[in-house]
């Protein structure tokens, strides 16, 4: 058994099925479904699932969050799912709005090949900073060599988004590898045409000037230059897919191996090199002229917005829109400066998980920052995000302000991209340009990460507290040093505990999503009889269709979740007896839900279930009552300061 085959399978259930996914990628972080029908997914199972952080929907996928050993995890979803890690098969989208069409269509064409894109990169990168530092000439064989190994993926990009584009609009992947081929063979290039003689110039005079050294079938064949190109690539094997479906209409099976790639290559390379790549051209290099003079007319508020705004980005998918223009600028001017101001964001983060470890109180999510840390120094920041940022908010904003102040220095510097690939620390040589060796964008780049980081780091350091009060030694800690003798007398708001039995600490749970408390603050019962009943006046705003879990909104403004057992929710509501519904008014002490016990435990499931709070803020203290044992007329969590409650 695979180390992830267990999660994977839990993966492909919730998610409704192998039956429910049209479609399966991922990226560093991220399996990213599309799903036939997003009804049918277990949003708050695969939340609590352990070896999940969050889910996320957009851009018209379902988003599961797993972390660095994403791939991994892929791998064995694949296998459960019964699909080909090459990528699933094509989903309808047909009921998608169109930017959500557009994002998922990006996405898929370049998440397959992020590894040896920053592969690439990185080598590029230094093969750069080692001719800044004189180690070899750009004349030398060392040089030439280390530049082909690099560049070699950015100059035959049409190839590579060919065979992953192939696999998103459900085409033979050698198919849209030819495809690719065609666009970057050398004959057919503006840069080996451009010597001879013209022989026609089409709409001249006008913005679509274009001349023509070669006809084709008696047209005049508009050349350009398509190494590196990605837009072009992706809608000629787009337009493949619907000669592909006609093509097997009409070619009988017996024949289909041979002359369905013959029509599709044929016809699509015909209408490509005629009609689709001229015009993508013209339309890639009027939106490269747009994007150059919103950035031109104010480059320091271009860099605040999108480093501000970045991560926000990356939470909804929705920075793979400014992806294409990334590789639209590369093609044509030879640097990026569109994603420049997205540097520093990455860093920002980072340095606010590490002031937070300085001040967290809470050991589980303390545990989680240095890892954190690391990652995020790679360019990997999901982990700090959702695990630890996110939840408290503040940390979150601050280092918003820290990528924004980055951002502002890397456009008021003119700081440009000469490579893509490189994340984290290992793109500073990303700013090193390649053909003059000047390093000033890299100096550039260690100025945003330093003053993006130390933004991040003193905004979070200084202006954030974590007023939890963690449990320690298996009991509730007291966070204006009452006693279980006088809670009454401190405690603002209480709330009694749904089930009787024995307190268990949450950090000594093996369920991660409880915790790390990124669900919320609490603590865990041993349940001693199969009742739970309202530990509060209120209303249940939530009963899960498998009965093992319900939400209350209580009347104090706390938002109770009360989850009974681990992993019940597999059991598809068998032993559990609901005796409220959703949406009911509810009184303190009423009884909500009946379990058996005795069944739930013959089937091997956990019954420890946690009580928490989860819309507490950060700045209120919490009282865990300190008994061991607990009946459902004490008082299981005491909260302070109930005015600050979000």
């Amino acid at each position: 058994m695979g180390k992830y085959e267990e999660l994977a399978k839990k993966i492909v259930k919730e998610v409704g099925g192998k039956e429910n996914i049209a479609s399966l990628t991922h990226c560093i972080t991220r399996l990213r479904f599309q799903l036939k029908d997003e009804s049918k997914a277990h949003d708050e199972v695969l939340k609590n699932m352990d070896g999940v952080v969050t889910v996320m929907k957009s851009g018209g996928q379902y988003q599961v969050v797993i972390g660095n050993h994403v791939p991994a995890v892929y791998e064995e979803v694949c296998q459960a799912a019964g699909i080909s890690s090459e990528g699933g098969a094509a989903a309808d989208a047909g009921s998608k709005k169109l930017f959500d069409k557009l994002i998922d269509t990006i996405s898929g064409c370049f998440q397959p090949f992020l590894g040896i894109l920053s592969a690439g990169g990185i080598i590029k990168g230094i093969c750069a900073l080692l001719v800044f530092l004189g180690v070899f000439s750009t004349t030398s064989g060392t040089y030439a060599m280390l530049n082909a190994i690099g560049d070699s993926v950015f100059q035959f990009m049409p190839i590579i988004i060919g065979f992953t584009a192939a696999g998103k609009f459900n085409v033979n992947r050698m198919t849209g590898m030819a495809l690719g081929a065609a666009l970057c063979y050398p004959g057919i290039q503006l840069s080996a045409l451009s010597g001879g003689d013209v022989l026609g110039v089409l709409f001249e005079g006008s913005v679509f000037h274009s001349a023509y050294y070669l006809k084709a079938f008696g047209v005049p064949w508009v050349a350009n230059d398509y190494l590196s190109s990605v837009i072009p690539v992706i809608i000629v094997v787009w337009f493949a897919s619907y000669v592909q479906r006609f093509a097997k209409k009409i070619i009988p099976e017996m024949l289909q191996n041979f002359f369905v790639p013959f029509v599709v290559m044929l016809v699509s390379m015909v209408a490509g090199f005629l009609v689709i790549g001229p015009v993508i051209s013209i339309l890639t290099s009027f939106l490269n002229s747009g994007f150059s003079a919103l950035f031109a007319a104010s480059p320091i508020l271009f860099g605040i917005l999108t480093g501000f705004f970045w991560q926000v980005l990356v939470i909804f998918g929705l920075h793979w829109a400014l992806i294409p223009l990334a590789f639209i600028q590369l093609a044509e001017l030879g640097y990026i400066n569109v994603l420049s101001g997205m540097y520093g964001a990455s860093f920002a983060q980072t340095a606010c998980v590490l002031a937070m470890y300085f001040k967290l109180k809470d050991k589980k999510t303390k545990s989680l920052c240095i890892p954190a840390v690391v990652s995020g120094i790679c360019g990997v920041t999901e982990p700090a995000i959702y695990g630890i940022t996110l939840p408290k908010k503040l940390p979150f904003i601050y280092s918003m302000i820290g990528g924004a102040v980055g951002g502002a220095i890397m456009t008021t510097m003119n700081a440009a991209s000469y490579t893509m690939g490189g994340l984290g620390i290992f793109g500073v040589v990303n700013y090193i340009n390649t053909a003059t060796g000047d390093a000033s964008g890299m100096v550039t780049s260690f100025i945003c990460i330093a003053v993006s980081s130390l933004v991040g780091f003193l905004l979070t350091f200084f202006f954030w507290n974590d007023k939890e009060t963690p449990a320690e030694d298996g009991e509730g800690t007291d966070a204006s040093a009452g006693t279980q003798d006088s809670p009454a007398k401190l405690l603002s708001i209480e709330v009694l505990s749904p089930v009787e039995g024995d307190i268990i600490p949450l950090e000594n749970l093996e369920d991660a999503a409880f915790s790390s408390g990124t669900l919320g603050k609490g603590i865990a019962v041993k349940p001693s009889k199969g009742v739970v009943v309202s530990p509060a006046d209120g209303v249940i705003s939530a009963f899960f269709h498998t009965k093992h879990a319900l939400g209350i909104k209580a009347d104090n403004g706390l938002e109770i979740l009360i989850h009974v057992g681990m992993d019940t929710t597999r059991l598809e509501g068998v032993g559990f007896t609901a005796k409220a519904e959703q949406g009911q008014r509810v009184k303190k002490g009423q009884v909500l839900l009946e379990f058996d016990m005795d069944f739930i435990h013959s089937k091997g499931y956990s019954l420890v279930t946690p009580v928490l709070i989860t819309n507490l803020s950060e700045h209120d203290g919490m009282i865990l009552w300190k008994d061991k044992k607990v009946t459902t007329e004490d008082c299981l969590i005491g909260i302070e300061r109930a005015a600050a409650l979000s």
